[in-house]
């Protein structure tokens, strides 16, 4: 499926606590996010489907999808638009076969070794990061900078979308590192106008959009 990576936001329970969710996320599309990933590491799948279904009725309309992060079972219980998933979240073979095949299915990537392994086939993107090192991951791979970015992004047969650290003013240099969008957690949902903050990475590209 074809997806709209420019601007990807990646939710966080406690960044998004001032607002609410689904507060933070629709203001969030109002300032141009075109995709929008569900992440809880802490809550269990029971607790989070029926976050995800609100969510997924807060987004109907806007033309945004909702992806779940990790987690299959509440993807397939909320009625989400599709899944992300690391590389100890299972295989993307079995994803893929439990989600369908109109579904949205990423997967992250930090390496060519594991670059080297994805079917591209069962994936529609691929997550690359760290391009910096984040607070909103303790255990992540070591950053890859914008020139490992570009060698990433570059070798890919997926549309690509970078992660890691990321601000609107990096929004020029992951467009010239050529992945087709930022994924973003922080700057948006820890800020106090989720709207403006996500306007000022659309207006951090020549472009308009980040990516090709």
């Amino acid at each position: 499926m074809r997806v709209d990576l420019s601007l990807y936001l990646v939710t966080d329970p406690e960044l998004c606590a001032e607002h609410g969710l689904e507060e933070t996320v629709t203001a969030a599309v109002r300032g141009g996010v075109t995709l929008v990933q569900l992440r809880d590491k802490h809550a269990s799948d029971a607790e989070l489907v029926p976050v995800a279904r609100r969510l997924k009725t807060a987004l109907a309309g806007s033309g945004v999808p909702l992806l779940i992060n990790d987690r299959l079972e509440v993807a397939l219980a909320s009625g989400a638009d599709g899944l992300h998933i690391g590389q100890d979240d299972g295989e993307a073979e079995d994803a893929r076969t439990a989600l369908g095949a109109d579904a949205i299915l990423g997967l992250s990537v930090q390496t060519h070794e594991q670059l080297a392994r994805i079917e591209p086939a069962r994936l529609d993107y691929l997550g690359l990061g760290p391009v910096f090192a984040t607070p909103s991951k303790h255990d992540h791979a070591a950053p890859l900078g914008f020139d490992g970015l570009a060698d990433l992004a570059g070798a890919s047969p997926l549309p690509t979308v970078a992660i890691g650290g990321l601000k609107a003013e990096h929004a020029e240099a992951v467009r010239r590192a050529g992945a087709n969008g930022l994924a973003v957690i922080s700057a948006i949902c820890g800020t106090p106008d989720p709207e403006a903050a996500a306007r000022r990475f659309l207006q951090g590209t020549s472009s308009g959009r980040p990516g090709r």
